[in-house]
């Protein structure tokens, strides 16, 4: 029984280590999504935005017709 005297205590402060290490490495960035970028690229909207002559181009087809 005595020695939860010394466990307790113990215990609290590796726990106390532990979240410290945590907020460390949640501000040094160590969690920072490095993948994300590099699949966002392939995920990218493969259809081509019209321009302004392609727009203008199908309005005088339509007014032609």
């Amino acid at each position: 029984m005595e020695i939860l005297y010394l466990l307790v205590p113990l215990a609290m402060l590796l726990v106390a280590a532990m979240v410290a290490i945590f907020f460390w490495a949640v501000r040094s960035g160590q969690f920072d999504d490095m993948e994300g970028p590099a699949h966002r690229i392939i995920m990218d909207d493969d259809s081509p935005k019209k321009t302004m002559e392609e727009s203008s181009d199908k309005e005088n087809k339509d007014v032609a017709k």
